[in-house]
């Protein structure tokens, strides 16, 4: 508890500060922008801390109660600490949540990614499945999902597919579900009936704004232009609009091709590339500060796991979590909440460990 009264503290320490500096802040409107903006980020905890210490004052109040000789005064006063007891630990844990730092990116669009690993046909098929579950999740949460690009297999499948999905919090939610899928089933082309085995990378990226500060040289990108074709061939255009980004740094390769132009797809595909190595950065910070910390996909091998989809036994498991579901069908229709909050608390716990924190 020491340490939790020593953070809150310097809590009211600034929020005591910038309260001063907002009465001298005079003509300064920039100043007082930012002042203010910390101010209102400020207030819940105030709020919050203050509800905390008047508990705990009316707990030391009760606690002297019921040293009382009156017995029926110290059985009321019993009761309270008892309430204020309880009172008081769910406001910590409230003020703890609060102390632990949020993502900066939870509140962005994302950018997601699906590619097929291994297992032929099948993986593409799995991948075209898995699309179609965060496509049906993005409707579920009003997300608006633009196409990004798409390339499909012969048989009805999707070898690689990205997507900008737009809404709000979308990070937050999904960037739990990066990456290796495995599905096992009996596919359709299988004649003894045999389980067979696939898996499919998710990359879920956040959106990286203008203002954020991933400068790429342009002579540290190749740029190919190609004419762009629709399914099976059809539609093919006639002027070379889709777009092909290699940043030599790194050898990471962007493709987009849904847009009408070629500047459209220059600036998708460019913004792409800032998320892919936003996400680097973000990942050698993260790794920096905590060993643990893993990035979010490996080869595609089928050993590299982070889900089970189980069709003859109708099972999803999360391996992260070791957290299983049998309503297989729904999930794939995009019911996966029960997944991401499951996720989410685990993630919490871990942050909160970070901090310095026990999770109660």
């Amino acid at each position: 508890m020491s340490m939790l009264i020593e953070k809150l503290a310097g809590i009211e320490s600034r929020f005591e500060e910038i309260n001063k500096k907002l009465l001298t802040v005079g003509d300064n409107y920039h100043l007082a922008a930012e002042l203010g903006k910390e101010k209102s980020d400020l207030d819940p905890f105030i709020e919050a801390i203050q509800d905390y210490r008047e508990s705990l004052e009316q707990l030391e109040g009760a606690k002297s109660l019921a040293e009382s000789a009156d017995n029926e005064m110290r059985e009321l006063a019993e009761l309270e600490i008892d309430e204020l007891k309880s009172r008081i630990e769910d406001l910590e844990t409230q003020l703890k949540r609060m102390l632990v730092p949020k993502d900066p990116r939870d509140e962005r669009n994302v950018i997601l990614e699906i590619r097929a690993g291994a297992g032929g046909d099948e993986a593409g098929l799995f991948a075209g499945d898995l699309f179609r579950m965060y496509s049906r999740y993005s409707e579920r949460k009003r997300w608006k999902l633009e196409l990004l690009s798409l390339r499909e297999t012969g048989v009805g499948g999707i070898k690689e597919v990205s997507a900008l999905i737009k809404g709000k919090g979308a990070f937050s939610k999904l960037k739990f579900e990066s990456g290796v899928h495995r599905v096992q089933r009996v596919p359709d082309t299988e004649s003894q009936g045999r389980i067979h085995t696939s898996t499919a990378t998710v990359a879920v990226l956040a959106e990286v704004d203008d203002v954020d500060e991933i400068e790429i040289s342009p002579s540290d990108i190749q740029m190919d232009v190609y004419k762009a074709g629709g399914p099976g061939g059809q539609s093919v255009q006639k002027n070379s609009t889709a777009i092909r980004l290699t940043h030599k740094p790194t050898g990471i390769v962007v493709q987009c091709q849904d847009e009408r132009s070629q500047g459209q797809n220059r600036a998708r595909a460019l913004s792409i590339l800032k998320a892919r190595l936003f996400e680097i950065e973000e990942n050698k910070r993260s790794q920096e500060q905590a060993a643990d910390r893993k990035s979010q996909i490996g080869s595609g091998d089928r050993s590299e796991k982070i889900r089970t989809y189980n069709f003859p036994q109708s099972r999803i498991t999360d391996h992260r979590i070791n957290y299983s579901s049998h309503q297989l069908a729904s999930v794939l229709d995009g019911e996966i909440d029960d997944f991401i909050e499951e996720l989410s608390i685990e993630d919490e716990a871990k942050r909160l460990a970070e901090a310095g924190f026990e999770d109660k």
